[in-house]
């Protein structure tokens, strides 16, 4: 495996049921993510392309998603409100078979989008929702020279089919790392990195997330979050 992340041992001190709440206790003290009301910016960096700017506004409480994207001189929108899905292209709601094909403005990506942004800016408090199956094995591992605390989740098969890896500071409990496999026995998927953290709406969020691929470490991207 090119990716290498070599097991030590079984971590015996703590349960998976612990180490998520430390984790969450690290990440939301207060316990903010349920009622989040507010709103962050996500600047993707791609190689061979230009920035995209997105503005993600989560009102939880009333089941409000919107996100605005920013890229090449257009701005387009996803808005949920509960069951309601609205799409505009440079302000406009009135948007040709053409343009909502190459900007993929279907209500189906937004619901791609909107699942993408609140389980990762939600993390690791999104690892107690329904449909998440948590390994009660929590294993040490070694990675780029640092030894974390690991979890294993899967998801009900109507949630997802992909294994994903968290990985967490023996000490502090912070998220620095997590990974995913579509098929782990091809080392298929990816890894991210996570560097900084940026407090949002008093959750701590990762400031930076950089996207490898398992198989060969090719680096496809980094999100850099910053508050509205």
């Amino acid at each position: 495996m090119a990716l290498c992340f070599v097991a030590i041992s079984q971590a015996q001190d703590i349960t998976a049921t612990q180490l998520l709440e430390k984790t969450i206790t690290f990440h939301d003290p207060n316990g903010n993510w349920k009622n989040f009301d507010g709103s962050f910016k996500v600047r993707m960096k791609s190689p061979n392309s230009s920035d995209r700017l997105s503005t993600i506004t989560l009102n939880a409480p009333k089941e409000q998603f919107n996100l605005l994207v920013e890229k090449d001189g257009d701005s387009y929108t996803y808005h949920f409100d509960k069951g309601n899905c609205t799409t505009t292209l440079n302000g406009s709601s009135e948007i040709s078979n053409e343009d909502r094909e190459k900007f993929r403005l279907t209500c189906e990506r937004g619901q791609m989008m909107k699942n993408y942004y609140t389980y990762l800016y939600g993390l690791p408090m999104k690892l107690k929702d329904p449909g998440t199956l948590l390994n009660q094995k929590v294993q040490k591992k070694i990675f780029k020279g640092k030894e974390y605390l690991v979890l294993k989740v899967t998801y009900d098969e109507n949630v997802g089919s992909d294994v994903w890896y968290f990985y967490f500071d023996p000490e502090t409990y912070a998220m620095e790392v997590y990974q995913f496999y579509h098929d782990e026995s091809k080392n298929d998927g990816e890894y991210i990195l996570l560097e900084g953290l940026e407090e949002i709406n008093g959750i701590k969020m990762p400031k930076s997330r950089a996207w490898y691929l398992n198989k060969d470490n090719k680096y496809l991207g980094t999100d850099i979050l910053t508050k509205s």
